[in-house]
């Protein structure tokens, strides 16, 4: 499981530099930008650990999380100017981390026996709840709320290990298939700018000719 620890690290390194980047252009002092690092960052994985009661809580039980975390902020404020050019390798580190942050609490979920749906819907809040707390913290429509798919490729990579699961597929294979279905769900979205549908109208809105 190491490959997958560290693409967890880089996971939450992306996560924490994209928190840290809100709140510069919000003209945060230090310690917000460093809170809200931290919120984008490990907020999912807390979250999902507060309800299914598991302890210690992700970065309590990890202080690699607190490093990376703060090591993140450095960054940005050394390299703000120049991360806007490496906006590609974000966005790459961004998937990689939704993908196995999706799985690791899909993961968690199954080894405290929830229901399979449940343990998708853990999976789920690990990825992307870091970002919905980061963007009401800042005031601002959470992304996931507005156009991009991004929930929707969590739950399909989900949808995807359970089945590999029943099968008995082993679990790095298992782990890499699945990760692989997000990654290229959240890419294919980005690129061809595909939105999930709005409800504009219902049976009884009379459309104006």
């Amino acid at each position: 499981m190491e490959v997958i620890y560290v693409l967890d690290i880089l996971g939450t390194f992306a996560f924490a530099i994209s928190g840290a980047l809100v709140a510069l252009d919000k003209k945060f002092d230090i310690f917000g930008v460093i809170i809200i690092a931290f919120v984008t960052a490990v907020g999912g994985g807390m979250l999902r650990d507060v309800l299914i009661n598991a302890h210690p809580i992700n970065w309590i039980g990890d202080l690699n999380y607190l490093y990376i975390i703060f090591s993140a902020v450095l960054f940005t404020f050394l390299f703000k100017s120049k991360i806007a050019h490496l906006s590609k390798t974000m966005f790459l580190f961004d998937t990689i981390g939704i993908s196995v942050f999706t799985l690791l609490g899909l993961q968690k979920g199954l080894s405290y026996d929830l229901h399979p749906i449940i343990a998708i819907i853990m999976g789920m809040i690990s990825a992307v709840f870091g970002g919905v707390l980061r963007d009401v913290l800042t005031a601002k429509i959470p992304l996931i709320f507005e156009k991009e798919v991004y929930a929707s490729a969590c739950l399909v990579g989900g949808i995807n290990y359970l089945i590999l699961n029943y099968f008995k597929v082993d679990e790095n294979i298992n782990f890499i298939i699945s990760a692989i279905v997000i990654a290229s769900i959240r890419a294919i979205a980005v690129k061809f700018h595909l939105e999930l549908p709005k409800i504009k109208n219902d049976l009884f809105t009379t459309s104006k000719k």
